[in-house]
């Protein structure tokens, strides 16, 4: 990898690399902007989730209510899930993790 070392004047303002950003789009974003952005982020986030729970339980063969007796958890947990109302956490994102990468050995080990 090549290095290019440059030397900026700060005392010029025009020494000072031009980004690749609308400044005046910059300027105008609001906080609420900002929070409906994030809002979005969150929702997307969760709608991952919930297709990485469905697609691990599809994958598996199981309806709802064989995946949640299999794996110990109430029916409405994987039904929440699947809806994106929740987002699995600590060792149920774990578990689902590994039940996508090793699902025989996962459900030998639960069983």
């Amino acid at each position: 990898m090549k290095t290019v070392r440059m030397k900026i004047d700060v005392q010029s303002p025009n020494a000072k690399p031009i980004g690749r950003i609308d400044v005046k789009r910059v300027d105008e974003t609001t906080e609420a902007d900002i929070g409906g952005h994030k809002a979005e982020d969150d929702a997307n986030a969760m709608l991952d989730a919930a297709k990485f729970a469905r697609r691990v339980r599809r994958r598996l063969g199981f309806s709802q209510i064989e995946f949640a007796e299999r794996i110990d958890v109430s029916l409405d947990t994987i039904r929440n899930w699947e809806q994106g109302k929740r987002c699995p956490t600590g060792a149920a994102k774990a578990l689902l993790k590994v039940l996508d990468k090793a699902p025989e050995a996962a459900l030998a080990a639960l069983h």
